[in-house]
This record gives structure tokens, sequence and C-alpha cells, in this order.
């Protein structure tokens, strides 16, 4: 009997190589097989990757949001936090006369706006850390000079205590005067992303940590040598496109 079993258990294999073998190869050959395979590993490992979700900025255990604004912008109308609800929209303090990273900011930033020239859940918040200066009047020609025509692009001005308010305890991003600085203002080139309900976001770095915020003083597809600081404008547009 186990002689007769060993013979039935031979044909079963038998004929499951005859019929299938062959398609196996087949579907191998056709790349069928591998392309499946390879989709299964992108999705799982897309599943697993903690880098796809934008982080929250926590302090205390509770999510940061966006401070509350009001200020003028360069058609002089008052703008507030209130104008930005329900849009993703970026934060950057500047000032139009500053001679080293704020042209870059802004040039990043108009390509920002280009990228999102059709979008109405999209803004720009810039905030000069230079009010005595840049009234309505000459935000509006800086506007003009640099291309600056997205209609949720506010550049505004106002009580000078409050804009360094809004950045040094609000936003977390520096501010201030600086005889030695040039131009006479010191300031960090990071743009701050914000969701659609308000909450300030970011991607995560190597280590698992957020980013806070993203280095806008760096060209968009500037070449780096090793050590130097890298340009993040890409993440930033693939980032917005995330919470959009």
């Amino acid at each position: 009997m186990k002689n007769y079993s060993y013979i039935g258990i031979s044909l079963v294999i038998l004929v499951f190589g005859i019929i299938f073998i062959p398609r196996i190869i087949d579907r191998i050959n056709d790349d069928e097989v591998v392309s499946s395979d390879r989709l299964n590993q992108q999705r799982e490992k897309k599943a697993k990757d903690p880098g796809e979700a934008l982080s929250y900025i926590e302090i205390n255990g509770k999510k940061k949001k966006a401070p509350e604004f009001e200020f003028i912008n360069q058609e002089g109308d008052t703008v507030s936090n209130e104008d930005y609800k329900g849009k993703v929209y970026l934060v950057e303090f500047f000032f139009t006369t500053c001679p080293t990273i704020c042209p870059i900011m802004n040039k990043n930033l108009v390509e920002i706006q280009n990228e999102f020239e059709d979008t109405d859940n999209f803004g720009i918040a810039s905030f000069t850390i230079d009010p005595a200066h840049d009234t309505p009047e000459v935000l509006a020609d800086y506007a003009e000079s640099y291309g600056i025509d997205h209609p949720n692009w506010n550049l505004m001005t106002g009580d000078r205590a409050k804009i360094y308010e809004l950045a040094n305890k609000g936003f977390g991003l520096y501010a201030g005067e600086d005889a030695q600085a040039a131009g006479g203002f010191a300031h960090q080139g990071m743009f701050a992303l914000v969701d659609k309900e308000g909450y300030i976001r970011s991607r995560k770095d190597q280590f698992g940590n957020p980013m806070i915020y993203y280095r806008g003083s760096v060209e968009r597809n500037k070449s780096v040598a090793r050590g130097e600081e890298e340009p993040q404008i890409e993440l930033l547009i693939e980032d917005i496109k995330k919470i959009l």
C-alpha cells in the first residue's frame, strides 16, 4: 500500500509540473512575476516609510498652530490669519532692502508660486521685519519687481513689535535689528509650512525627527559641495502637494 501511495504522490507532482511550470516560466519571461513582486515591495515600503506622512510640530504634547496675526498688505488691505483658513500656506520673514538671503528666498517663493498658480487653496504670507521702510507702496513695488502675482500671496507690514513677536515667539523664527548684519537686520532664511487647519507641518529628517522648517535661502537647483547646505525647495513643493 505504501508503494501505491508513493506512486500516487509522484503522479500528482508530475501532472503539476507538466501543467504549471511552463506557465510560470512564461510569466517570468514576460516579467509579470518580477513586476508584480516589485510593485508589492514598493507598496510595502511606502506603507512602512515614516517620511511619507508629514509631522506635526508638538510642544509639551500639543500640536503647534500658527499664531494669529493681522497686518496691512501691499494693496493696503487688512489681512489676518482668518484669510488663510482652509489654505495650505508658507510663512517667511524678510525685508525689501535685504542684500543677502531675501532675494534668494523670494526667487524660490516665486518658483513655488508658479507651481501652484491655479491653486486657490494655496497661499504665502510674507512679513517685513523693517516696517518703518517697507510701507504698502514699497511692498507693492517689490512684488511687481519679483513677479509676485498670486492672489493669496500677501506681503505684510505693520507694528514693529507685533511683527517681531510673531516671528520670535509665534513661529520661533528669529528676526531682529543687528547693526553688524548686512542691511541692518538679521533673520533666518527659513519657511514655515502651515496646513489647512492652521497647524505647522514638516517632513522628518534622516533620524525620524521633524525638520520643523524648510531652508529657503539656498537656490532651488543649486549644486552644492559636501558639507554645504542643500536646497530644500523641491522637498517643500512635494510636501505642499501632500497636504493639499
